[in-house]
């Protein structure tokens, strides 16, 4: 009982586990504790193509380092585990310490002696579902904070262009960016395809709300109303239900046509580009950081909130992991 307690202890399999790993061994407890370890890397093979989408987020900050881990499972009730939890916080634990800049160099890393890599593989074993590192995110600023939140799903880390980032301060950006989810910290750092893709889509938008402004206007004209001709298929329903006749949504449809190809062909493109730039500055208030509404105070913006807290200061960069949908 003694030998299969060290080496419960030791790789946090269950009893029954143990006790057939040194049963298996003639209780050699290095050869036992490589035979659990196979049976978690059995279990993971097992299980490779299954969907690993619960797990446990952790974050934290220091010294200009901020990480986040994110140690996936396949069931809420594994992730909720604490044992889970615990292997999930003694990674977090080593990256802080050991600084990996990457997924491959946290690997790497050894836990009393044994590999957070072979770690994970174990708990596979010991839970029988896919475990892996699903997330490891990093951000290396002159300061830095991070945000947890209570359900272990979600987390964030920003970094700042200044030492000495008061905690408070540093806490609400990082709980601004978990919360609202920015596509980049300013408009400067939104990849050109977005731009290019969000502006196709604003002119887009426009160019078929005008049309459909004119579509209505002259559908007003004719005495039919815009709400009844808003689809074909709407234009079918309401005629089967007797609102409109046949006569009106032949009428209808003509307008719809004539009208659509018309103004189509007279579209002022200086008025589109208006609309449409306007539509893209207000994609870039929503979903830049610097330029977001601060959630505790709508009044100013996270630029206006940093600079405030410390004249200068500004975000730099950031990341978020959330295991559920946004």
């Amino acid at each position: 009982m003694a030998d299969i307690k060290k080496l419960r202890d030791l790789t946090s399999a269950g009893l029954t586990d143990c006790k057939k790993a040194l049963a298996e061994t003639n209780g050699d407890m290095d050869a036992a504790v490589e035979v659990l370890r196979k049976k978690g890397q059995a279990v993971a093979a097992k299980r490779a193509d299954r969907s690993a989408a619960e797990g446990c987020v952790l974050a934290a900050a220091a010294d200009g380092y901020a990480a986040i881990v994110a140690l996936n499972c396949e069931t809420d009730f594994v992730a909720k585990n604490e044992g889970f939890v615990t292997l999930t916080q003694q990674i977090l634990d080593a990256a802080m310490a050991h600084k990996p800049a990457n997924l491959e160099a946290l690997n790497a890393i050894t836990i009393d002696g044994r590999t957070i890599a072979d770690l994970v593989v174990e708990k596979g074993g010991q839970t029988g579902e896919k475990t892996e590192i699903g997330a490891f995110e990093v951000v290396e600023a002159p300061s830095t904070s991070a945000y947890t939140h209570f359900n272990k799903k979600l987390a964030a880390i920003v970094g700042f262009s200044m030492p000495g980032v008061d905690k408070e301060v540093g806490q609400y950006v990082a709980m601004q960016v978990a919360s609202m989810n920015p596509v980049a910290v300013d408009r400067k750092s939104v990849p050109q395809a977005t731009i290019d893709s969000e502006l196709s889509i604003a002119v887009e938008k426009t160019k078929r709300e005008l049309v459909q402004k004119a579509v209505d206007f002259a559908l007003s004209k004719a005495g039919l109303n815009p709400h009844h001709f808003d689809s074909d298929d709407h234009i079918a329903s309401n005629t089967a239900k007797g609102w409109i006749t046949e006569e009106q949504a032949a009428q209808g449809r003509e307008i719809i046509a004539t009208v659509s190809e018309a103004e189509g062909a007279k579209l002022p493109q200086a008025k589109i580009d208006a609309i449409a730039n306007g539509r893209l500055n207000k994609f870039f208030k929503e979903m830049t950081l610097m330029e977001q509404e601060f959630i505790n105070d709508p009044k100013m913006n996270i630029g206006q909130y940093l600079d405030k807290a410390q004249k200068g200061l500004v975000a730099v960069g950031f990341k978020r992991v959330n295991l559920n949908a946004d």
